[in-house]
């Protein structure tokens, strides 16, 4: 079994910032992506972030500049400081990865999404 759990989320104001946090646990062999995704009611999921196992880093069109995605290997944990945070950007943000158990292949997973709100 392999977990996601997310951590960070809260209500904040214009402008302001917050760091989410997620950790994998279980059967984690090996991580390839690791991703932050958002969504709103009524909106498809939308990729706010995303790291590739060799390092790589993209981001969505909305949060480039003010979002920043970090992942520590060793503790199979994905970041993502949020600066200059913006009514719009109120969501909640999932955690995804591609994750490979000891025996096997890699699956995609989520967690249970964390709630960020912007508002004054």
């Amino acid at each position: 079994q392999v977990q996601l759990v997310e951590s960070g989320g809260g209500l904040v104001q214009p402008g302001g910032s917050l760091r989410l946090s997620c950790a994998a646990s279980g059967d984690v062999f090996s991580i390839n992506a690791m991703d932050w995704y958002r969504q709103t009611p009524g909106k498809q999921r939308e990729l706010v972030a995303g790291t590739s196992r060799g390092g790589s880093t993209n981001y969505g069109d909305s949060v480039n500049g003010r979002f920043t995605v970090s992942r520590d290997h060793a503790k199979k944990s994905l970041y993502l400081q949020m600066n200059s945070l913006k009514p719009e950007d109120t969501a909640v943000y999932y955690c995804h990865a591609e994750i490979r158990g000891v025996a096997t292949m890699y699956s995609d997973y989520w967690g249970q999404g964390t709630q960020v709100t912007v508002s004054s």
